[in-house]
């Protein structure tokens, strides 16, 4: 019996941040798969590996956890005054599903990145040596990224001594800039959807819990570790090994993203995993991290660990640290809270691989809370490059 061959698609394979994923010119993608639905959702889990029951993706690029399992398409700005058009698809592990909800910061470093890779940005616009400045529409939120990437002999620098704890080896640094991260294009148009700092979230099968729910970067429910038996030092076996403890976080998630006006009934969560995000935190308090390195309780103003497409998340994503960020700078947060309240423009956490500082830009305007940036460091590096072959996808 004759099959068809398999296509084959120009692709980079690419580190940002604590994550990988798959980048792609929109131009160099099929064509049916150049605009949003089934066959682009088809194209990518194929790429990916998924849906695979056996939750390893052998048979794909995926690396079976939710921070390598991603797919970017990158294309010239859509938007003025910007160089590139990003947007990121999270890739289901075991099911049929890519989920188009929210954006990866992490990734957002490599887009930076990427873009100059792959010939988007303007050469006018590229220093021969310094740095580039890279705007980023974020398509699936509809925000402006700023890349600051640095640029040696017109080529972008990848190596370097940056140090980015839950990735081995050390990189050159790129400043990212999110600007007005607030995702008002979510119901309700607040940072705080509830318009409370703080709510009692009620948690059908577990109670009522104290939960700020932000929009800042991510949608994210944030609760205090202690209220759900939890210290902030647990590691990914601790919870991720768990299955009544993974059900426990998604009855929050389901229960926040309700709260939130994100989705209307319980069931529509299942069609929307990558958002938002759960997190619990804690104060400061000495642990090892997974990398075996003693984190002391005043390296850190805190403790948080967040759980990203049902699994506890080994580092921290890029996303969920600008909600960090920005909840801290706000008195009366949780987050604010556990680092200690007060005003404050940036905060370090500590996390499953070691510790990260954001800062936020957070004020009180017309008796709303609102951010006009958050900005943290990551660095990113192409692994591989070249095409992706992808069997049995019609196109």
């Amino acid at each position: 019996m004759a099959h068809a061959p398999q296509i084959k698609i120009p692709a980079t394979y690419m580190r940002g941040g604590t994550s990988k994923g798959v980048f792609f010119r929109l131009q160099d993608l099929p064509a049916s798969c150049q605009q949003p639905g089934p066959a682009r959702d088809k194209l990518f889990m194929r790429v990916i590996g998924s849906p695979d029951p056996y939750a390893a993706h052998i048979d794909g690029m995926g690396g079976a956890t939710s921070s390598t399992s991603k797919c970017v398409i990158l294309s010239k700005a859509s938007v003025p005054d910007h160089d590139v058009d990003y947007l990121y698809g999270q890739v289901s592990i075991d099911k049929a599903f890519v989920d188009w909800s929210g954006n990866c910061g992490n990734l957002s470093t490599a887009a930076g990145a990427f873009a100059i890779h792959a010939g988007l940005v303007d050469p006018a616009r590229i220093p021969d040596n310094g740095t580039c400045v890279v705007r980023i529409w974020q398509a699936n939120i509809r925000k402006t990224i700023i890349a600051h990437v640095p640029v040696t002999n017109g080529q972008v620098q990848e190596t370097g001594d940056f140090e980015l704890d839950g990735v081995t080896f050390p990189a050159a640094e790129i400043v990212l800039e999110f600007v007005d991260p607030s995702d008002d294009a979510e119901e309700g148009g607040s940072m705080f959807p509830t318009g409370n700092l703080v709510d009692d979230l009620e948690v059908p099968g577990i109670g009522t819990l104290k939960a700020t729910m932000i929009t800042a970067g991510i949608p994210t429910v944030f609760v205090n570790a202690a209220d759900i038996g939890y210290t902030g030092t647990e590691l990914r076996e601790a919870i991720n090994t768990d299955s009544a403890a993974l059900a426990k976080f998604e009855a929050i998630r389901v229960a926040g993203a309700l709260r939130m006006g994100l989705i209307k009934a319980p069931e529509e969560a299942l069609t929307r995993q990558h958002t938002p995000k759960i997190a619990f935190v804690a104060p400061s308090t000495d642990y090892t991290a997974s990398s075996g390195k003693l984190i002391r309780a005043g390296d850190v103003d805190l403790l948080v660990r967040a759980l990203s497409m049902g699994k506890l998340h080994h580092a921290m994503m890029g996303t969920c640290a600008v909600a960090i960020g920005t909840a801290a700078a706000i008195p009366g947060t949780l987050v604010n809270l556990a680092a200690g309240g007060g005003a404050r423009q940036a905060v370090r956490f500590g996390h499953p691989s070691g510790t990260l500082r954001v800062g936020a830009e957070a004020q009180f305007v017309g008796g709303e809370w609102t951010v006009t940036k958050a900005i943290m460091s990551r660095s990113a590096r192409i692994l591989m490059e070249g095409w992706v072959r992808v069997p049995g996808v019609p196109c």
